[in-house]
């Protein structure tokens, strides 16, 4: 092994390390503040993640940020039945609905869509499952709050941005979108505007399904309320 490759491979281990060894997942500038300067940190990942394509964990990409992640196929064997004391209701699912598609929107925006009022504890809920935040204010007058979607929102999806939500055709196609829903429900790509300063102001279980069937879903209450712990 010639010393550029012997080099190469204690990169490697290093950047596998890393990785491993994080509570969080990590994204390339802070990989790269931990490994030597000459390293190519993308040039790494590309071949640390080729490397775990076919074992019983994989280096996925998700909000931006590295991470080692069980193998969709070998998922079941960390499944286990448990009884679910809590679901987020058909409000919330609609309000998150909503804010994923249209962020960064306010609660009198999501009202508009929905059709019916949005109480403080819906947006709450959400809250504290931190899949959603304030993220700034609208330059208007009263100078509202808007909402989006965090990057545990990205993560429990498995999406790596909120670009990677099916979008309308698709939804159409699945079966979870009503040609009957209103025309404001119209899907954007989510980006947060630039111009509004952000502001600092796993109990619900969902999957990307339950998302996006949340206006066709019928067995959740129609109740706006908060719920229930």
């Amino acid at each position: 092994m010639t010393e550029n490759t012997q080099e190469r491979a204690e990169y490697l281990r290093m950047l596998e390390a890393l990785l491993f060894a994080a509570v969080e997942p990590l994204d390339e500038a802070t990989l790269a503040e931990r490994l030597p300067k000459s390293v190519d940190v993308q040039e790494l990942i590309t071949e640390l993640q080729e490397s775990y394509a076919s074992r019983g964990v994989n280096l996925v990409k998700r909000a931006n940020c590295w991470m080692f992640q069980t193998a969709p196929d070998l998922a079941f064997l960390l499944q286990r039945e448990v009884e679910q004391e809590r679901r987020l209701s058909r409000a919330g699912q609609e309000t998150l609905a909503i804010v994923a598609y249209h962020q960064p929107v306010t609660r009198a925006e999501i009202e508009e869509i929905r059709g019916v009022s949005v109480s403080k504890g819906t947006l709450d809920v959400l809250m504290e499952t931190s899949w959603v935040r304030p993220v700034g204010r609208r330059q208007t007058p009263g100078r509202p709050v808007t909402y989006g979607v965090t990057d545990e929102f990205l993560v429990h999806f498995g999406l790596e941005s909120v670009k990677d939500l099916p979008g309308v055709e698709e939804l159409k196609a699945a079966g979870l979108l009503d040609a009957d829903l209103p025309p404001e429900f119209s899907l954007v790509e989510g980006a947060l505007s630039e111009g509004e300063d952000a502001e600092k102001e796993d109990d619900g279980q969902m999957d990307i399904e339950d998302l996006t069937n949340a206006i066709e879903e019928d067995e959740w209450p129609d109740d706006d309320g908060p719920t229930a712990a």
